[in-house]
């Protein structure tokens, strides 16, 4: 396979749950020659799908990367691909992967078209800049409508969709699809599980639909090149199909527009031109703008560098996975070449590593590699201590890459080791859990003496619960999942003194630090350019020298861990404005533990003179029903504290979008079932934390 960087491509598959992503990556890999056999989802067999717990439950649960080469116009190509999942429970694990994906092919429904999880998906590929085209799957399912579907992408996504590919039939009447570029059919021979395409000319009783439709596509591949326009304007017969591509592939690249495909993955059709359009609309690694970091040495200087083998190696952390032979990291590469058995600088805590093997991976086999270049995915095996979102760059020239949001998690569960052996096991277990999975949290309460794992959802926690028992076989008793409840203030306060003073004979501790607290939010910090960890904002305003500068950091360690445990209940504080703003030390009693001390009582003094409020996460929910259900599906909504937003009609079924507080909704699909003869479906995902009424909020403080 060619490293020249014009014939690379990196992307994502990503779409809703059931959408059938994993099915069009088994074909892919089928059709690209890495598998010869076809593996199944519905069957247990799917070969990204390789964790034991994927293939019982039928979903993806952590993105799995392949690299496979396909052939096209004579030139053969390296697609390096990511499968995603689709359930919101694992949104990081989509996350991750966009950031270090050129391009992405979403993936929807044909008969349900856009959905609430499409719709997080294709906001988060807008948040890293990622071009996409669209692939309108399952036309061979009941029900399945290719206008309705790619009306959903305009109107629900806001998106320039372009079609390229209308489909020849529907539901069992599919057989194949016209391309609108060169307006030609094709036929995918099922028989020869879709590997035989035959090229025919467009069905006469679909001719001037497509003739419609290929109108359409001309006149929006003008809109997007200037040259094309005037063509179009002048003599719109002479433009040919090679010019159309260089248009779309142009827009495609910009974002100003999304190629629309069609076919069914489960039925073999349409693969193989999907791949080709991967080759013709989506950029290779030298048409992505350069990286973009910062010197480590001072945040405020940018650097960028560019996609090329000759520029300073950097590469970017996007997932680590425990391993029975040492931790493998994933990385993209963005420029430069990293050579086996390097050493390598780790610019985010400073540390020196040593990368002693790299391997290109296919899900959960490995192929050795004596080095990796600009624009590769790759693993690799000697890195200790880094972790998602971290950069590795060369010594000499070190850069940050920019680093991923992790979302904060909603739910939590106590968990206890049953003998002293494995809350020996369960420490390293947790560990390794937490470097593999950005979005999972665990800590020990020294109060109770409880751990305390928290995740985004209940099938998070319960994944990991089954992981491990059953992977790293620690013996575990569960408790039932709890709320991740934040606590914040509601005012201000100003000028509040902790003063920390002991005298035990001899030296003394001595401690004064005076604070001013106010709320604020994650947006006022970047606007203000101020950093804002944890929820919370530490400036230092101290002139004159009142407090010696080697104690400032101990103030707001001090702070950050008072505002970890919380105030009000125990609960981490969040979108706070703390202001250090004067105080006085003692040249002898003086030090750093008394500072800290001070810090964290001024910090607590302040929160509860500018008044406390309990916050809860509230959670976006997207209820598909029958019509009929829908009386007693808002009744149960509102009887939960929801608050419905939207409800629209979708062909006979109603979508019924609406917020309600996480508390309310433990053992929800059940009951949705119950109450809709196992019709209905639902989907959840983290909105906001909002503050709590007083009444429930004592509720919640008592149990606490």
């Amino acid at each position: 396979m060619s490293t020249d960087l014009n014939f690379v491509r990196n992307i994502g598959i990503c779409a809703h749950i059931d959408a059938g992503k994993t099915t069009v990556t088994e074909r892919i890999l089928y059709y690209t020659g890495k598998n010869y056999k076809m593996g199944e989802v519905h069957e247990g067999t799917a070969t990204m799908d390789f964790l034991s717990e994927e293939q019982e439950r039928g979903i993806t649960i952590q993105s799995a990367a392949t690299t496979c080469p396909w052939e096209h116009a004579g030139k053969t190509y390296k697609i390096n691909l990511i499968d995603t999942p689709g359930h919101v429970d694992f949104t990081i694990e989509v996350e991750r992967s966009l950031r270090v994906l050129d391009g992405a092919v979403a993936v929807f429904d044909g008969k349900e078209g856009v959905e609430a999880q499409s719709e997080t998906v294709w906001r988060q590929a807008d948040r890293y800049r990622v071009p996409r085209i669209c692939l309108v799957n399952k036309m061979d399912k009941l029900g399945a409508d290719f206008e309705f579907s790619f009306g959903t992408i305009r109107e629900r996504l806001g998106a320039n969709a372009i079609a390229v590919q209308i489909p020849i039939g529907a539901a069992d009447t599919f057989e194949g699809l016209i391309d609108l570029v060169g307006m030609r059919a094709y036929y995918f021979d099922s028989t020869e599980l879709g590997s035989k395409v035959e090229e025919r000319d467009i069905p006469e009783n679909l001719q001037e639909m497509a003739e419609l439709w290929h109108h359409e596509l001309v006149e929006k591949a003008a809109e997007l090149d200037d040259d094309l326009m005037e063509k179009y304007l002048e003599d719109a017969d002479s433009i040919t199909p090679e010019m159309i591509k260089a248009a779309l592939r142009k827009g495609t690249i910009s974002r100003e527009c999304f190629p629309v495909f069609c076919g069914s993955a489960l039925k073999y059709v349409g693969v193989q031109r999907i791949l080709d359009g991967v080759i013709d609309y989506l950029p290779n690694p030298t048409q992505v703008p350069p990286v973009e970091g910062v010197d480590p040495r001072d945040s405020e200087t940018k650097l960028s560098r560019p996609h090329n083998l000759e520029a300073p190696f950097s590469a970017l952390v996007f997932k680590v996975v425990s391993d029975s032979h040492g931790d493998l990291t994933y990385m993209r590469v963005y420029s430069g070449v990293l050579e086996k058995g390097a050493r390598v600088l780790n610019p985010v805590n400073n540390k020196r590593e040593i990368v002693s093997r790299i391997f290109e991976m296919h899900a959960k086999d490995r192929q050795a590699l004596e080095s990796a270049g600009a624009g590769q995915i790759v693993a690799v095996i000697g890195p200790k201590n880094s972790t998602t979102g971290d950069t590795l760059c060369s010594n000499d020239d070190p850069i940050v890459l920019e680093r991923m949001d992790f979302p904060e998690p909603v739910i939590s569960m106590s968990i206890e080791p049953n003998t002293a052996e494995d809350k020996k096991k369960l420490g390293e277990a947790l560990t390794t859990i937490r470097r593999e999975d950005p979005s999972f949290r665990s800590n020990y309460n020294d109060e109770t003496g409880e751990t305390i794992i928290a995740g985004m959802g209940e099938l998070h926690l319960e994944i990991i619960k089954n992981k491990l028992v059953r992977d790293m076989k620690v013996n575990v008793t569960v408790g039932k999942p709890r709320v991740s409840y934040r606590e914040t203030i509601t005012g201000a306060a100003a000028d509040v003194r902790g003063l920390f003073k002991k005298q035990t004979g001899g030296r003394g501790q001595f401690g004064d630090a005076v604070v001013s607290v106010k709320p604020f939010t994650k947006e006022e910090a970047e606007a203000e350019g101020l950093k804002f960890v944890d929820g919370i904002c530490f400036v230092d305003k101290i002139t004159g020298g009142v407090i010696p500068r080697e104690y400032i950091p101990s103030v707001e360690h001090g702070v950050r861990h008072a505002a970890a445990s919380g105030v009000l209940g125990g609960f981490p504080m969040i979108n706070v404005k703390v202001e250090l703003v004067f105080g006085s030390y003692h040249d002898v009693d003086s030090s750093q533990v008394a500072f800290e001390q001070a810090g964290a009582l001024a910090f607590r003094q302040a929160c509860t003179k500018a008044g406390l409020a309990l916050l809860e996460p509230i959670m976006k929910l997207t209820v598909t029903t029958p019509d009929e259900f829908f009386g007693n599906v808002s009744g149960d909504i509102a009887s939960r504290r929801g608050q419905i937003n939207d409800s629209e009609m979708r062909g006979n079924v109603r979508v019924v979008s609406s917020e309600v507080p996480l508390s309310e909704m433990f053992g929800y699909t059940t009951t949705l079932r119950s109450m809709t003869q196992g019709r209905a479906t639902s989907t959840m995902e983290p909105l906001e934390y909002r503050i709590m009424p007083d009444r429930l909020k004592d509720a919640v403080l008592t149990q606490g």
